[in-house]
């Protein structure tokens, strides 16, 4: 098991140097922030201070090995516009984007899970029928336009929920969090229902097809024969069968959704990373640019190596054949 996570831990080092690589020159390709940054108006002797103080000077190879060796000590730099450090700026967003992305993920996954072996099970009955109909639907309409009906149906028309920003907070531990006020719920539902709706739809049609093929297979006809309960079996049985695509899924879509939450976030004013990293995009705020999506790839990197985990643990002839 240790040189199974031994190798999965080298790859992910592997994959990172190269990553960082693509990340900085393809931000820097973006444009040219000095643009921004300075003033029309500004002397030659100004521009040219601005540009020294911020390292713009030097060569491209040079500016990236400063990053890199930055990096290492754990300095993202500090961001054009908001002069303060990146990491600071960002671990500011991230509670916002934390609590919308797990409310959403862990909800789809329980409830698409749940109505997915259901459908799976009784795949003829008319709540199954409904069940794959909304899946359809999720996978079909893009999630700027559910936002969009959310808003006018619940917000405009109906007036049950606030439309938009994060609400009453309070503070834990030092982090501030709204899932824990009445008014701070109300209003992460709407993005939350918005960012769950096609995970939903996902888990769904995943659960349906593993409880499908599972449900056919001797090993329930022999579990039956048995005299086990139908209930049993598709918790000790089918659910545990189902377990590794669903871990898979689970892993990815919770570090998508982490990393491309832009959307939601931009559509409900949700004061998240996803709306920061817009917001730098527009103004070329580089190392913020740079310091997301490094920390993007990491994020991918640390889950897919989780999950490489949690099937060798599930399934030993995974790590065997990864020895």
């Amino acid at each position: 098991m240790l040189g199974f996570i031994i190798q999965r831990i080298l790859q992910a080092s592997v994959v990172m140097a190269v990553m960082s690589v693509i990340v900085f020159v393809g931000v820097y390709a973006i444009g040219n922030p000095v643009e921004i940054i300075i003033p029309p108006d500004a002397t030659q002797e100004i521009r040219a201070e601005v540009i020294r103080r911020l390292g713009l000077d030097l060569p491209l190879w040079e500016q990236y090995f400063i990053f890199v060796a930055n990096l290492v000590q754990g300095d993202f730099g500090r961001s054009f516009i908001y002069n303060v450090p990146v990491l600071e700026l960002i671990a500011g967003r991230l509670p916002a984007t934390l609590e919308l992305v797990l409310i959403s993920i862990v909800s789809a996954t329980v409830l698409g899970v749940g109505l997915g072996i259901y459908a799976g099970y009784r795949p003829d009955s008319w709540i199954s029928k409904t069940i794959m109909a909304v899946s359809v639907l999720g996978f079909s309409v893009p999630s700027f336009w559910v936002g969009l009906i959310l808003i006018l149906t619940f917000a405009v028309n109906l007036g049950w929920l606030p439309a938009g920003s994060r609400g009453q907070v309070v503070t834990v531990l030092g982090v501030e969090w709204s899932f824990l006020t009445l008014d701070g719920l109300s209003h992460i539902l709407l993005p939350a229902l918005n960012l769950a709706f096609f995970k939903l739809a996902m888990m769904i049609r995943l659960a349906r097809a593993g409880t499908r093929e599972i449900m056919l297979t001797d090993t329930i006809k022999f579990a039956r024969a048995a005299g086990i309960s139908e209930g049993r079996i598709l918790r000790r049985h089918v659910l545990k069968l189902i377990s590794i695509p669903i871990v898979t899924v689970f892993g990815l879509e919770l570090g998508s959704t982490l990393a491309f939450a832009v959307v939601t976030e931009t559509i409900f004013s949700w004061p998240g990373v996803g709306k920061l990293i817009i917001d730098s995009i527009t103004v070329l705020d580089r190392p913020v640019m740079v310091a997301y999506l490094i920390l993007i790839a990491l994020l991918f990197v640390l889950i897919n190596l989780t999950v490489d985990v949690v099937y060798a643990l599930i399934d030993p002839r995974i790590r065997t054949r990864g020895a």
